[in-house]
């Protein structure tokens, strides 16, 4: 099996390289209005946002930032097949300008505009970043009442397009792609406990300031929950190519655009090791599975089912027929990477 995956080094609010209803699935994670990090990169885009926080006026400078977002979302709402699905990972923000403190609700300004625009919203999933705990300082520390409490979770908001995605009745590819049993009681809970943010590890102090990096595990699962090998994910908000190298290691094509093209190296660099670790992430979804069969068979449990490519037990009809695959080699010709993705075997 081949995909490809492309990236575009300019503006994802004008994404005239992907066609009308093309995509089958976005996981995105942009910037986040009000978080001080990325005040000059919204400036830069409207310098009203720029007057707008010198002036201490945090909602205006909220609302304008959310405008400029809402240019791409009207790309992704164009480019996304009906039945398509959109996974956004965002946090909302506390600041204080001025005199005042206050929350600004990132989450609820892009589930209006999905909810506004053809869209369904599905039950939103909470994950917790990297804290550091033991400095926290809340308004007025010991004191009550005017402290608050930190943020130490973040959304990932889902959308799916119109109405449910269609397959044939008995389609290979959807039966191939589908996750184990265990692993779908874990992805669809709507806490992922088990999922730890990433600390960003680049060279460039400059690109370090410009990224905000979320575990691979995030966009691995969210591709694998909500959509079927060769299918067309989109992320219009790249970075570092955190979604395209979770596309590529669950067989997917992939989509990016970025404005800061110096985040190439870095993709790069980690794509060396991409076979490596597509074959990690396959040994240890095999390896977690023969543990789960193996405490359920110690309790007494009988399975009724068994793979048909990897001869262990599986809970479920639907699981019978499941391909992991891997990657072999990845081929870079202006951008354009082409993925070979062998079954995996054990």
């Amino acid at each position: 099996m081949r995909t490809e995956t492309q990236v575009h080094f300019t503006d994802s609010r004008d994404m005239y390289h992907v066609d009308d209803a093309s995509v089958d699935l976005t996981v995105t994670s942009p910037p986040y209005p009000m978080i001080e990090m990325w005040d000059d990169a919204f400036s830069a885009l409207n310098g009203d946002i720029r007057d707008a926080l010198a002036s201490k006026n945090g909602q205006q400078a909220f609302n304008l930032m959310h405008e400029q977002l809402a240019k791409t979302w009207e790309e992704v709402a164009r480019v996304t097949k009906p039945g398509g699905t959109v996974c956004i990972n965002i946090g909302d923000a506390t600041r204080k300008l001025g005199e005042t403190f206050q929350l600004y609700p990132n989450h609820t300004k892009i589930i209006e505009f999905f909810r506004n625009n053809g869209f369904r919203a599905l039950p939103t999933i909470h994950w917790r970043k990297p804290t550091n705990s033991a400095s926290k300082f809340m308004g007025s520390g010991m004191l009550p009442p005017n402290a608050y409490v930190t943020l130490e979770t973040e959304y990932i908001l889902v959308f799916t397009k119109g109405d449910n995605r269609s397959f044939d009745a008995h389609a290979d590819t959807r039966y191939e792609s589908a996750y184990f049993w265990e692993e779908r009681n874990k992805w669809f809970s709507d806490v992922w406990t088990d999922v730890n943010g990433t600390l960003q590890a680049l060279d460039n102090n400059r690109l370090r300031d410009r990224s905000a990096a979320y575990p691979m595990e995030i966009p691995y699962r969210l591709i694998n929950m909500y959509s079927v090998y060769g299918d067309t994910v989109l992320d219009p908000f790249w970075g570092t190519g955190t979604t395209s190298l979770a596309a590529m290691a669950s067989a997917r094509n992939s989509i990016g655009y970025e404005l800061d093209d110096g985040f190439k190296k870095e993709f790069e660099r980690t794509l060396n090791a991409l076979p490596a670790i597509t074959e990690r992430i396959n040994r240890e979804r095999v390896d977690r599975h023969r543990t789960f069969v193996e405490e359920r068979e110690n309790q007494g449990e009988e399975f009724s089912y068994e793979s048909m490519h990897y001869g262990f037990p599986v809970m479920t009809k639907q699981e019978r027929q499941i391909v992991l695959r891997t990657v072999e080699t990845v081929q870079d010709e202006d951008g354009m990477y082409t993925i070979e993705h062998p079954v995996y075997r054990e």
